[in-house]
């Protein structure tokens, strides 16, 4: 039954587009005001995280391999939240080419994320095309043991290469 109800989830997922849940403006860590997704640049990858979160953590690296690979036309806006550290350490320390907001909880809260990592891929016109919550995951045979940095270690590549298939999908990013 557990099978089912994934197929039948990751079916309902495929396909189905929406526009993006809030307009919003933010100031980002360079003091820049941006309003999304009106003024993203290319397509925007919108992650939702959080400096304690090892998700966050393992995934990260693989969406800046993404932004290294797609060039220009992905733009990635880390939304930080639900943190009381200082999000540029982390964003310095590993040398990550995000368009960073340290403080989105009320947007977080507007586009519906309840937990860490949220991520949405937006393309030009405002359409969300992947919605991480919606990618459904088998539970490998031992997975439960695990601690959350070693499930995260196994769930981030999964993760990432959905979000390149999405984004090899999309017009925008085609030759």
């Amino acid at each position: 039954m557990r099978s089912l109800t994934a197929a039948i989830c990751l079916i309902a997922s495929l396909g189905v587009h929406a526009q993006a849940p809030a307009s919003f403006t933010l100031e980002s860590l360079e003091g820049e005001s941006h309003t999304l997704p009106e003024e993203q640049e290319g397509v925007g990858i919108y992650l939702f995280w959080a400096s304690w979160c090892p998700y966050c953590q393992a995934l990260m690296p693989h969406i800046q391999s993404i932004v290294d690979e797609y060039g220009d036309g992905v733009t990635v806006y880390a939304l930080n939240f639900r943190d009381k550290k200082d999000p540029a350490h982390l964003i310095e320390e590993n040398g990550f080419d995000f368009t960073v907001f340290p403080d989105a909880d009320e947007v977080a809260e507007e586009w519906g994320v309840h937990g860490t990592p949220g991520l949405f891929i937006v393309d030009s016109s405002g359409e969300v095309h992947l919605n991480l919550y919606d990618v459904v995951t088998e539970t490998p045979p031992g997975y439960d043991e695990l601690g959350h940095a070693q499930k995260a270690a196994r769930r981030a590549p999964f993760w990432a290469a959905r979000i390149r298939e999405t984004l090899d999908g999309l017009p925008d990013l085609r030759d």
